[in-house]
């Protein structure tokens, strides 16, 4: 690989990571939007936010797509804590209205 193919190989690569970025984006707007769903239903069920159970599962599953697709389980548990702790968030504004 010379200079020249370098300089696009790393030009298409950012684009395809900003790509990218834009669409995890939009995952977390849809999935922000899926947690105030699942408050309304938490409420008529009577269930807190905190879900013990489910939270185990998560973390069972992250375990499993961790070995699976080869990413690094504690970085991949890191980023769905935020995740969890967004949607938790977004349930406890709508519970405070």
């Amino acid at each position: 690989m010379d200079r020249e193919e370098a300089s696009r190989l790393l030009q298409n690569s950012r684009i395809k990571i900003d790509e990218m970025d834009e669409m995890l984006i939009d995952l977390i707007e849809k999935r922000t939007s899926i947690a105030r769903d699942i408050v309304k239903a938490k409420m008529v069920l009577g269930i807190e936010i905190e879900d013990k159970k489910r939270e185990e599962y998560i973390q069972l599953k992250i375990k499993e797509i961790a070995s699976e697709k080869k990413i690094d389980e504690v970085s991949l548990t890191r980023i769905i804590k935020i995740l969890t702790d967004m949607s938790k968030e977004e349930q406890k504004k709508i519970l405070r209205r």
